[in-house]
């Protein structure tokens, strides 16, 4: 890094098993930086609660409904979340709060819980603070959540965007 250089912030959203909810926001916030053109300011990843989809592709649902809304989510590989995402973490984000309370059990520090944020508690029109997990549910259900995760991580990247966009 140069001087001009600043570090991106560093935002890693957390479900389940990392192949559902979690990618799905991973991919939707990472599109938002981008069309922005502060992509290189934002390092985003994703991760699960479990182990269960360690190494594995997103469910093949998930990928087609971020390709029918024009997303491009077949790079992604499961992983678990570790301790050392807090530390490699500005932003923790639940997308339940049954996610959010595994984080904060496993925070080790007050600064780790501060970091821990529900994504729809971005979201002034929600009606919930969790997203419903499709997994079991048909590919309609896939769509529903992506809208709901699309609507929240378009507040929570307003949100941070003054804070990421370079001072001229």
């Amino acid at each position: 890094m140069t001087a001009g250089d600043v570090a991106p912030f560093r935002v890693v959203f957390v479900c389940t098993g990392n192949i559902c909810r979690s990618p799905m926001a991973d991919v939707v916030f990472r599109g938002f930086a981008d069309a922005a053109g502060l992509g290189p300011r934002v390092a985003s990843t994703s991760a699960g609660t479990g182990d269960w989809h360690v190494g594995e592709r997103a469910d093949q649902r998930t990928i087609e409904a971020l390709a029918r809304a024009g997303y491009d989510g077949s790079h992604h590989r499961a992983r678990q979340f570790t301790h050392t995402d807090f530390a490699r973490s500005d932003l923790v984000v639940a997308l339940d709060r049954s996610h959010e309370r595994i984080l904060r059990g496993w925070a080790r520090s007050e600064a780790d819980a501060d970091k821990i944020a529900l994504l729809m508690s971005f979201d002034p029109s929600a009606h919930s603070l969790d997203v419903p997990d499709p997994y079991y549910a048909g590919p309609g259900m896939f769509d529903e959540v992506l809208g709901m995760i699309e609507s929240a991580s378009r507040s929570l990247f307003r949100q941070l965007e003054p804070a990421i966009r370079p001072v001229s």
